[in-house]
Protein backbone atom coordinates (compact mmCIF):
# COMPACT_ATOMS: atom_id res chain seq x y z
CA UNK A 1 0.00 0.00 0.00
CA UNK A 2 1.43 3.33 -0.80
CA UNK A 3 0.48 7.14 0.04
CA UNK A 4 1.12 10.45 -1.92
CA UNK A 5 0.24 14.31 -1.94
CA UNK A 6 -1.94 15.45 -5.04
CA UNK A 7 -3.03 19.20 -5.48
CA UNK A 8 -6.90 18.83 -7.34
CA UNK A 9 -8.63 22.33 -8.67
CA UNK A 10 -11.81 22.95 -7.10
CA UNK A 11 -15.22 24.67 -8.55
CA UNK A 12 -14.24 27.74 -6.65
CA UNK A 13 -10.91 27.83 -7.81
CA UNK A 14 -9.17 27.02 -5.25
CA UNK A 15 -6.31 24.59 -5.10
CA UNK A 16 -7.14 21.60 -2.69
CA UNK A 17 -4.71 19.30 -0.92
CA UNK A 18 -4.91 15.67 -0.46
CA UNK A 19 -3.08 12.67 0.40
CA UNK A 20 -4.61 9.53 -1.42
CA UNK A 21 -3.78 6.33 0.32
CA UNK A 22 -3.32 3.71 -2.65
CA UNK A 23 -3.38 -0.57 -3.76
CA UNK A 24 -2.00 -0.96 -6.83
CA UNK A 25 -4.78 1.09 -8.73
CA UNK A 26 -7.09 0.91 -6.37
CA UNK A 27 -7.81 4.55 -3.72
CA UNK A 28 -8.49 3.14 -0.40
CA UNK A 29 -9.10 6.70 0.61
CA UNK A 30 -8.53 10.28 0.37
CA UNK A 31 -7.79 12.69 3.33
CA UNK A 32 -8.64 16.37 2.78
CA UNK A 33 -5.62 18.53 4.08
CA UNK A 34 -7.53 22.13 3.13
CA UNK A 35 -8.09 24.18 -0.19
CA UNK A 36 -5.21 27.16 -1.01
CA UNK A 37 -6.17 30.32 -2.47
CA UNK A 38 -2.84 32.05 -2.56
CA UNK A 39 0.95 30.37 -3.30
CA UNK A 40 1.51 30.98 1.08
CA UNK A 41 -1.33 29.11 1.54
CA UNK A 42 -0.73 26.42 -0.58
CA UNK A 43 2.80 25.72 0.29
CA UNK A 44 1.97 25.63 3.74
CA UNK A 45 -0.97 23.02 3.16
CA UNK A 46 1.27 21.02 1.18
CA UNK A 47 3.89 21.07 4.62
CA UNK A 48 1.07 20.27 6.40
CA UNK A 49 0.59 17.32 4.27
CA UNK A 50 4.20 16.19 4.15
CA UNK A 51 4.10 15.59 7.80
CA UNK A 52 1.16 13.27 7.52
CA UNK A 53 2.41 11.42 5.33
CA UNK A 54 6.04 10.88 6.60
CA UNK A 55 4.77 10.42 10.60
CA UNK A 56 6.60 13.82 11.36
CA UNK A 57 10.07 13.36 9.98
CA UNK A 58 9.71 17.11 8.29
CA UNK A 59 9.44 20.52 10.32
CA UNK A 60 7.97 23.37 9.96
CA UNK A 61 9.56 26.78 11.50
CA UNK A 62 6.84 29.17 12.29
CA UNK A 63 7.57 32.56 13.48
CA UNK A 64 6.45 33.23 16.80
CA UNK A 65 5.84 29.99 17.78
CA UNK A 66 9.77 29.39 18.64
CA UNK A 67 11.04 25.87 19.76
CA UNK A 68 10.64 23.60 22.83
CA UNK A 69 13.64 22.37 24.85
CA UNK A 70 16.89 21.44 23.13
CA UNK A 71 15.92 22.84 20.44
CA UNK A 72 12.96 20.99 19.52
CA UNK A 73 11.35 21.99 15.90
CA UNK A 74 7.66 22.76 15.66
CA UNK A 75 5.68 20.28 13.70
CA UNK A 76 2.25 22.03 11.98
CA UNK A 77 -0.77 19.35 12.64
CA UNK A 78 -3.37 21.20 10.93
CA UNK A 79 -4.36 24.60 9.53
CA UNK A 80 -7.98 26.26 10.18
CA UNK A 81 -9.55 29.89 8.82
CA UNK A 82 -10.84 30.56 11.98
CA UNK A 83 -10.89 34.20 11.78
CA UNK A 84 -13.22 33.67 8.40
CA UNK A 85 -15.31 31.52 10.40
CA UNK A 86 -15.77 33.93 13.61
CA UNK A 87 -16.31 36.74 11.62
CA UNK A 88 -19.12 34.52 9.99
CA UNK A 89 -20.46 33.21 13.32
CA UNK A 90 -20.37 36.53 14.60
CA UNK A 91 -22.41 38.46 11.88
CA UNK A 92 -25.48 35.22 12.15
CA UNK A 93 -25.48 35.82 15.75
CA UNK A 94 -25.59 40.11 15.58
CA UNK A 95 -28.83 39.29 12.93
CA UNK A 96 -30.37 37.39 15.63
CA UNK A 97 -30.01 33.54 13.42
CA UNK A 98 -28.65 32.16 16.96
CA UNK A 99 -32.57 32.19 17.95
CA UNK A 100 -32.97 28.62 16.10
CA UNK A 101 -30.72 27.06 18.52
CA UNK A 102 -29.85 24.59 15.37
CA UNK A 103 -26.12 24.05 15.08
CA UNK A 104 -26.91 21.90 11.70
CA UNK A 105 -28.69 24.99 9.87
CA UNK A 106 -25.84 27.42 11.26
CA UNK A 107 -23.37 25.06 9.62
CA UNK A 108 -25.25 24.76 6.34
CA UNK A 109 -25.96 28.63 5.90
CA UNK A 110 -22.17 29.82 6.44
CA UNK A 111 -20.37 27.09 4.37
CA UNK A 112 -23.19 27.94 1.80
CA UNK A 113 -21.38 31.65 2.52
CA UNK A 114 -18.11 30.21 2.24
CA UNK A 115 -18.56 28.38 -0.68
CA UNK A 116 -21.81 27.65 -2.12
CA UNK A 117 -22.00 23.65 -3.03
CA UNK A 118 -24.96 20.92 -2.09
CA UNK A 119 -25.80 19.84 1.06
CA UNK A 120 -23.22 16.90 0.75
CA UNK A 121 -20.47 18.51 -0.23
CA UNK A 122 -21.09 20.89 2.65
CA UNK A 123 -19.10 18.34 4.63
CA UNK A 124 -15.83 18.84 2.75
CA UNK A 125 -15.96 22.76 2.81
CA UNK A 126 -15.98 23.06 6.36
CA UNK A 127 -13.56 20.24 6.91
CA UNK A 128 -11.07 22.27 4.73
CA UNK A 129 -10.98 25.94 6.59
CA UNK A 130 -10.41 23.39 9.40
CA UNK A 131 -14.16 23.26 11.25
CA UNK A 132 -15.48 20.27 12.43
CA UNK A 133 -18.65 19.58 10.21
CA UNK A 134 -22.28 17.74 10.96
CA UNK A 135 -22.61 14.48 9.09
CA UNK A 136 -24.33 14.44 5.47
CA UNK A 137 -27.08 12.56 7.07
CA UNK A 138 -27.32 15.39 9.69
CA UNK A 139 -27.71 17.97 7.55
CA UNK A 140 -30.54 16.18 5.50
CA UNK A 141 -32.45 15.91 8.95
CA UNK A 142 -31.65 19.46 9.22
CA UNK A 143 -33.66 20.38 6.03
CA UNK A 144 -36.93 18.78 7.57
CA UNK A 145 -36.44 21.09 10.66
CA UNK A 146 -36.42 24.03 8.55
CA UNK A 147 -40.19 23.30 6.75
CA UNK A 148 -41.51 21.54 9.72
CA UNK A 149 -40.64 24.26 12.20
CA UNK A 150 -40.93 27.38 9.48
CA UNK A 151 -37.27 28.67 10.39
CA UNK A 152 -38.44 30.76 7.30
CA UNK A 153 -40.77 32.72 9.66
CA UNK A 154 -38.23 33.00 12.27
CA UNK A 155 -35.64 34.71 10.19
CA UNK A 156 -37.73 36.87 8.53
CA UNK A 157 -39.00 38.15 12.26
CA UNK A 158 -34.83 38.27 12.73
CA UNK A 159 -34.31 40.43 9.08
CA UNK A 160 -37.00 42.75 10.01
CA UNK A 161 -36.25 43.04 13.73
CA UNK A 162 -32.65 44.23 12.44
CA UNK A 163 -33.78 46.31 9.64
CA UNK A 164 -36.04 48.22 11.81
CA UNK A 165 -33.62 49.01 14.68
CA UNK A 166 -32.98 52.70 13.82
CA UNK A 167 -36.25 53.25 12.81
CA UNK A 168 -39.89 52.06 11.12
CA UNK A 169 -39.52 51.04 7.20
CA UNK A 170 -41.18 53.66 4.52
CA UNK A 171 -40.40 52.35 1.86
CA UNK A 172 -39.47 48.30 0.56
CA UNK A 173 -38.48 47.30 -2.93
CA UNK A 174 -39.99 43.96 -4.27
CA UNK A 175 -38.78 41.94 -7.58
CA UNK A 176 -38.94 38.54 -8.93
CA UNK A 177 -36.68 35.81 -10.47
CA UNK A 178 -36.51 32.29 -11.64
CA UNK A 179 -34.20 29.66 -10.72
CA UNK A 180 -34.09 26.93 -13.09
CA UNK A 181 -33.61 22.99 -12.26
CA UNK A 182 -31.54 19.85 -14.18
CA UNK A 183 -35.00 17.59 -14.49
CA UNK A 184 -37.14 16.84 -17.85
CA UNK A 185 -40.27 16.75 -16.51
CA UNK A 186 -42.48 19.28 -14.73
CA UNK A 187 -44.37 19.10 -11.34
CA UNK A 188 -47.01 21.43 -9.41
CA UNK A 189 -44.52 23.47 -8.70
CA UNK A 190 -41.72 23.09 -11.20
CA UNK A 191 -43.17 24.60 -14.28
CA UNK A 192 -41.77 25.94 -17.66
CA UNK A 193 -42.47 29.83 -17.29
CA UNK A 194 -41.03 33.02 -18.78
CA UNK A 195 -37.73 32.99 -17.41
CA UNK A 196 -35.60 35.30 -16.41
CA UNK A 197 -32.58 33.55 -17.88
CA UNK A 198 -34.44 32.52 -21.20
CA UNK A 199 -34.21 29.05 -20.29
CA UNK A 200 -36.96 26.40 -21.20
CA UNK A 201 -36.27 23.95 -18.76
CA UNK A 202 -38.59 23.68 -15.78
CA UNK A 203 -38.46 26.79 -12.92
CA UNK A 204 -40.24 28.06 -9.66
CA UNK A 205 -40.52 31.78 -9.28
CA UNK A 206 -39.31 33.43 -6.29
CA UNK A 207 -40.37 36.85 -4.74
CA UNK A 208 -37.47 39.00 -2.86
CA UNK A 209 -38.93 42.34 -0.37
CA UNK A 210 -35.54 44.00 0.53
CA UNK A 211 -34.91 47.18 2.35
CA UNK A 212 -33.87 50.25 0.59
CA UNK A 213 -30.33 49.38 0.37
CA UNK A 214 -31.15 45.35 -0.41
CA UNK A 215 -31.44 43.92 2.91
CA UNK A 216 -33.68 41.05 2.42
CA UNK A 217 -36.92 41.25 4.57
CA UNK A 218 -38.91 38.38 3.23
CA UNK A 219 -38.85 35.50 0.19
CA UNK A 220 -41.04 33.32 -1.27
CA UNK A 221 -41.78 30.83 -3.83
CA UNK A 222 -44.39 30.57 -6.84
CA UNK A 223 -44.84 27.90 -9.30
CA UNK A 224 -42.73 28.81 -12.10
CA UNK A 225 -45.26 29.74 -14.22
CA UNK A 226 -46.96 31.85 -11.76
CA UNK A 227 -47.31 35.51 -13.53
CA UNK A 228 -44.65 38.30 -11.62
CA UNK A 229 -47.95 40.41 -11.42
CA UNK A 230 -49.28 37.83 -9.31
CA UNK A 231 -46.71 37.09 -6.82
CA UNK A 232 -47.09 41.15 -5.62
CA UNK A 233 -49.97 40.96 -3.35
CA UNK A 234 -49.21 37.42 -1.34
CA UNK A 235 -45.77 38.94 -0.33
CA UNK A 236 -46.67 41.83 0.68
CA UNK A 237 -49.65 41.08 2.59
CA UNK A 238 -47.98 38.45 4.25
CA UNK A 239 -45.15 40.98 5.30
CA UNK A 240 -47.65 43.24 6.92
CA UNK A 241 -49.63 40.42 8.36
CA UNK A 242 -46.49 39.65 10.17
CA UNK A 243 -44.97 42.52 11.51
CA UNK A 244 -47.97 44.72 11.34
CA UNK A 245 -46.55 47.46 9.06
CA UNK A 246 -48.47 49.68 7.72
CA UNK A 247 -48.77 52.92 5.78
CA UNK A 248 -45.80 51.11 3.74
CA UNK A 249 -44.29 52.50 0.21
CA UNK A 250 -43.57 49.85 -2.17
CA UNK A 251 -41.59 49.93 -5.39
CA UNK A 252 -41.16 47.74 -8.14
CA UNK A 253 -40.62 47.66 -11.77
CA UNK A 254 -42.31 47.48 -15.08
CA UNK A 255 -43.53 44.21 -14.60
CA UNK A 256 -45.48 44.75 -12.00
CA UNK A 257 -47.92 47.58 -13.92
CA UNK A 258 -51.24 46.38 -14.22
CA UNK A 259 -54.34 47.98 -13.70
CA UNK A 260 -55.74 44.86 -11.73
CA UNK A 261 -52.47 44.61 -9.99
CA UNK A 262 -52.60 48.79 -8.86
CA UNK A 263 -55.75 48.46 -7.67
CA UNK A 264 -55.04 45.67 -5.64
CA UNK A 265 -52.41 47.66 -4.13
CA UNK A 266 -55.09 50.14 -3.16
CA UNK A 267 -57.59 48.14 -1.50
CA UNK A 268 -54.84 46.53 0.40
CA UNK A 269 -53.67 49.76 1.63
CA UNK A 270 -50.42 50.08 0.40
CA UNK A 271 -48.83 52.64 -1.38
CA UNK A 272 -46.68 52.55 -4.56
CA UNK A 273 -44.03 53.22 -7.05
CA UNK A 274 -44.19 51.05 -10.37
CA UNK A 275 -42.14 51.60 -13.52
CA UNK A 276 -43.99 52.64 -16.23
CA UNK A 277 -44.13 50.88 -19.48
CA UNK A 278 -42.59 53.16 -21.73
CA UNK A 279 -44.59 52.60 -24.90
CA UNK A 280 -47.04 54.68 -23.26
CA UNK A 281 -44.45 57.40 -22.99
CA UNK A 282 -45.23 59.14 -26.78
CA UNK A 283 -48.60 59.21 -26.72
CA UNK A 284 -48.90 60.87 -23.12
CA UNK A 285 -46.22 63.61 -23.27
CA UNK A 286 -47.45 64.83 -27.27
CA UNK A 287 -49.24 67.50 -25.97
CA UNK A 288 -46.70 68.84 -23.70
CA UNK A 289 -44.22 68.73 -26.09
CA UNK A 290 -46.05 70.21 -29.03
CA UNK A 291 -46.82 73.50 -26.16
CA UNK A 292 -43.38 73.56 -24.79
CA UNK A 293 -41.41 71.70 -27.01
CA UNK A 294 -38.97 68.56 -26.44
CA UNK A 295 -35.57 70.24 -25.08
CA UNK A 296 -35.63 69.54 -21.71
CA UNK A 297 -32.41 70.21 -18.89
CA UNK A 298 -30.95 67.04 -17.46
CA UNK A 299 -33.00 65.60 -14.31
CA UNK A 300 -36.14 67.47 -14.83
CA UNK A 301 -39.65 65.30 -14.55
CA UNK A 302 -42.90 66.37 -15.88
CA UNK A 303 -46.28 65.15 -14.31
CA UNK A 304 -49.47 63.80 -16.29
CA UNK A 305 -52.16 61.85 -15.36
CA UNK A 306 -53.37 58.30 -16.88
CA UNK A 307 -56.66 56.53 -16.96
CA UNK A 308 -56.32 53.02 -15.86
CA UNK A 309 -58.85 50.16 -15.54
CA UNK A 310 -62.37 50.05 -17.14
CA UNK A 311 -65.78 50.23 -16.40
CA UNK A 312 -66.30 50.95 -12.16
CA UNK A 313 -62.72 49.98 -11.61
CA UNK A 314 -60.94 53.02 -13.95
CA UNK A 315 -59.09 55.47 -11.86
CA UNK A 316 -56.96 58.07 -12.68
CA UNK A 317 -53.10 57.27 -11.83
CA UNK A 318 -50.26 59.71 -11.26
CA UNK A 319 -47.33 59.16 -13.44
CA UNK A 320 -44.17 61.29 -13.64
CA UNK A 321 -41.77 61.20 -15.86
CA UNK A 322 -37.65 61.98 -15.71
CA UNK A 323 -35.46 63.12 -19.15
CA UNK A 324 -31.91 62.44 -18.25
CA UNK A 325 -29.16 63.21 -21.02
CA UNK A 326 -27.22 59.54 -20.32
CA UNK A 327 -30.70 57.62 -21.18
CA UNK A 328 -31.13 59.91 -24.24
CA UNK A 329 -28.13 58.76 -25.59
CA UNK A 330 -28.45 55.04 -24.56
CA UNK A 331 -32.10 55.30 -26.50
CA UNK A 332 -31.08 56.95 -29.32
CA UNK A 333 -28.11 54.28 -30.27
CA UNK A 334 -30.79 51.81 -29.85
CA UNK A 335 -33.62 53.97 -32.23
CA UNK A 336 -30.44 54.28 -34.39
CA UNK A 337 -30.05 50.42 -34.38
CA UNK A 338 -33.72 49.49 -34.89
CA UNK A 339 -33.97 52.29 -38.32
CA UNK A 340 -30.57 50.49 -39.53
CA UNK A 341 -32.95 46.85 -39.42
CA UNK A 342 -36.10 48.54 -40.50
CA UNK A 343 -34.36 49.44 -43.24
CA UNK A 344 -32.96 46.65 -44.23
CA UNK A 345 -36.32 45.10 -44.20
CA UNK A 346 -37.53 48.01 -46.31
CA UNK A 347 -34.85 46.84 -49.22
CA UNK A 348 -35.43 43.31 -48.88
CA UNK A 349 -32.04 42.81 -47.25
CA UNK A 350 -33.80 41.18 -44.13
CA UNK A 351 -36.54 39.39 -43.13
CA UNK A 352 -39.60 40.67 -41.41
CA UNK A 353 -39.47 39.66 -37.79
CA UNK A 354 -40.67 41.59 -35.02
CA UNK A 355 -39.23 44.68 -36.22
CA UNK A 356 -40.09 48.14 -34.84
CA UNK A 357 -40.73 51.55 -37.80
CA UNK A 358 -42.16 49.45 -40.46
CA UNK A 359 -44.96 49.84 -42.15
CA UNK A 360 -46.24 47.61 -45.06
CA UNK A 361 -49.22 47.33 -47.38
CA UNK A 362 -49.94 44.86 -50.18
CA UNK A 363 -47.69 45.75 -52.43
CA UNK A 364 -45.06 47.92 -50.58
CA UNK A 365 -42.56 47.87 -47.28
CA UNK A 366 -41.04 50.86 -45.80
CA UNK A 367 -39.88 53.00 -43.21
CA UNK A 368 -42.07 54.90 -40.84
CA UNK A 369 -40.33 57.97 -40.40
CA UNK A 370 -43.25 59.41 -38.78
CA UNK A 371 -43.06 56.92 -35.61
CA UNK A 372 -39.26 57.67 -35.98
CA UNK A 373 -39.48 61.39 -35.31
CA UNK A 374 -41.92 60.47 -32.67
CA UNK A 375 -39.27 58.38 -31.21
CA UNK A 376 -36.62 60.47 -31.21
CA UNK A 377 -39.04 63.45 -29.81
CA UNK A 378 -39.41 61.84 -26.55
CA UNK A 379 -35.94 59.92 -25.91
CA UNK A 380 -34.43 60.18 -22.80
CA UNK A 381 -37.55 59.79 -20.77
CA UNK A 382 -38.48 57.03 -18.29
CA UNK A 383 -41.96 56.69 -16.50
CA UNK A 384 -43.28 56.09 -12.63
CA UNK A 385 -46.87 55.98 -11.67
CA UNK A 386 -47.74 56.05 -7.99
CA UNK A 387 -50.57 56.49 -6.07
CA UNK A 388 -48.58 59.64 -3.71
CA UNK A 389 -49.97 62.68 -3.05
CA UNK A 390 -47.11 65.10 -4.54
CA UNK A 391 -47.25 67.21 -1.06
CA UNK A 392 -46.05 64.43 0.19
CA UNK A 393 -43.43 62.87 -2.31
CA UNK A 394 -42.47 65.23 -5.09
CA UNK A 395 -41.47 64.48 -8.69
CA UNK A 396 -37.91 63.67 -7.75
CA UNK A 397 -38.56 62.09 -4.76
CA UNK A 398 -40.39 59.70 -6.91
CA UNK A 399 -38.09 58.78 -9.05
CA UNK A 400 -34.76 58.63 -6.47
CA UNK A 401 -37.22 55.79 -4.29
CA UNK A 402 -37.44 54.01 -7.98
CA UNK A 403 -34.06 54.05 -8.61
CA UNK A 404 -33.36 52.13 -5.94
CA UNK A 405 -34.63 48.89 -7.20
CA UNK A 406 -31.15 48.22 -8.10
CA UNK A 407 -30.54 47.14 -4.72
CA UNK A 408 -33.14 44.24 -4.73
CA UNK A 409 -31.54 43.27 -8.21
CA UNK A 410 -27.96 43.16 -6.68
CA UNK A 411 -29.57 40.97 -4.11
CA UNK A 412 -30.70 38.59 -6.60
CA UNK A 413 -27.35 38.72 -8.41
CA UNK A 414 -25.72 37.65 -5.38
CA UNK A 415 -28.03 34.95 -4.70
CA UNK A 416 -27.55 33.87 -8.21
CA UNK A 417 -24.05 33.64 -8.07
CA UNK A 418 -22.10 34.25 -5.19
CA UNK A 419 -24.77 31.81 -2.97
CA UNK A 420 -25.51 29.72 -6.11
CA UNK A 421 -29.11 28.82 -5.47
CA UNK A 422 -29.30 27.88 -9.27
CA UNK A 423 -29.50 25.31 -10.47
CA UNK A 424 -31.82 23.59 -7.70
CA UNK A 425 -30.82 19.76 -7.76
CA UNK A 426 -33.75 19.00 -5.11
CA UNK A 427 -36.94 16.95 -6.15
CA UNK A 428 -39.65 17.58 -3.53
CA UNK A 429 -41.42 20.94 -2.83
CA UNK A 430 -40.12 20.88 0.77
CA UNK A 431 -36.72 20.44 -0.01
CA UNK A 432 -36.72 23.06 -2.41
CA UNK A 433 -38.54 25.34 0.14
CA UNK A 434 -35.58 24.56 3.02
CA UNK A 435 -33.02 24.94 0.62
CA UNK A 436 -34.33 28.84 -0.30
CA UNK A 437 -34.41 28.98 3.31
CA UNK A 438 -30.98 28.35 3.68
CA UNK A 439 -30.20 31.01 0.69
CA UNK A 440 -32.54 33.90 2.24
CA UNK A 441 -30.22 33.27 6.06
CA UNK A 442 -27.07 33.35 3.54
CA UNK A 443 -28.13 36.61 1.78
CA UNK A 444 -28.66 38.55 5.27
CA UNK A 445 -25.49 37.28 6.07
CA UNK A 446 -23.45 38.87 2.94
CA UNK A 447 -25.41 41.62 2.57
CA UNK A 448 -25.02 42.66 6.05
CA UNK A 449 -21.43 41.97 5.45
CA UNK A 450 -21.39 43.97 2.74
CA UNK A 451 -22.80 47.02 4.07
CA UNK A 452 -20.59 46.91 7.03
CA UNK A 453 -17.32 47.02 5.41
CA UNK A 454 -18.30 48.55 1.82
CA UNK A 455 -16.88 45.49 -0.25
CA UNK A 456 -18.25 42.04 -2.10
CA UNK A 457 -18.84 39.52 0.06
CA UNK A 458 -16.51 37.37 -2.79
CA UNK A 459 -13.26 40.63 -1.85
CA UNK A 460 -14.11 39.89 1.96
CA UNK A 461 -13.78 35.31 1.64
CA UNK A 462 -11.11 36.11 -0.68
CA UNK A 463 -9.41 38.18 1.97
CA UNK A 464 -10.70 36.48 5.54
CA UNK A 465 -10.85 32.72 3.80
CA UNK A 466 -6.25 32.89 3.37
CA UNK A 467 -5.95 33.77 7.29
CA UNK A 468 -5.36 30.13 8.58
CA UNK A 469 -4.17 29.76 12.40
CA UNK A 470 -2.07 26.62 12.71
CA UNK A 471 -2.16 24.20 15.00
CA UNK A 472 1.22 23.08 16.14
CA UNK A 473 3.57 20.99 18.21
CA UNK A 474 6.74 21.86 20.04
CA UNK A 475 7.96 18.57 21.66
CA UNK A 476 4.73 17.19 23.47
CA UNK A 477 2.90 20.32 23.90
CA UNK A 478 0.35 21.75 21.31
CA UNK A 479 0.05 25.61 20.33
CA UNK A 480 -2.11 27.96 17.88
CA UNK A 481 0.26 29.77 15.64
CA UNK A 482 -2.18 33.00 14.71
CA UNK A 483 -1.98 34.31 10.92
CA UNK A 484 -0.12 37.46 10.35
CA UNK A 485 -2.79 39.80 9.66
CA UNK A 486 -2.43 43.49 8.00
CA UNK A 487 -3.04 46.99 9.03
CA UNK A 488 -5.43 47.45 6.34
CA UNK A 489 -7.17 43.78 6.64
CA UNK A 490 -7.22 44.24 10.49
CA UNK A 491 -9.56 47.37 9.52
CA UNK A 492 -11.54 45.21 7.64
CA UNK A 493 -12.05 42.88 10.93
CA UNK A 494 -13.15 45.47 13.01
CA UNK A 495 -15.74 46.94 10.59
CA UNK A 496 -17.10 43.66 10.46
CA UNK A 497 -17.22 43.10 14.01
CA UNK A 498 -14.47 41.07 14.95
CA UNK A 499 -13.43 40.94 18.44
CA UNK A 500 -10.14 38.93 18.08
CA UNK A 501 -6.97 40.28 19.19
Amino acid sequence: MGAFVRRVKTASGATAVQIVHKRGRRVLSIEHIGSAHTDDELALLLQVAEERLHGGQLALDLDGVGTGAGGASAVVEGTSSLILWDVLNSLYDDLGLDRLGDEAFRALVLGRVIEPTSKADTVRVLTEIGIASPHRVTFMRCLKRVVERDYRAVIAQACHRHATRGGGLAVVLYDVTTLHFEVEREDQLRKVGMSKERRVDPQVTVGLLTTADGFPLEIDLFAGNKAETKTLIPVLTRFRDRHQADDLVVVADAGMLSAANLLALEDNGFRFIVGSKTSKIPYELEAHVERHGNHLPDGATIETTRRMGTGTKARDRRVVYQYTFTRAQHDNRAINAMVERAEKVAAGERPLKKDRFVTFTDSTTSVNWDLVERARSLIGIKGYVTNIDPTVMDGAAVVAAYHDLYQVERSFRMTKSDLAARPVFHRLEDSIQAHLTVVFAALAISREAQARSGLSINKILKTLRPLRSATVTISTQQVTAQPRITAETRTLLTTLGWSGH
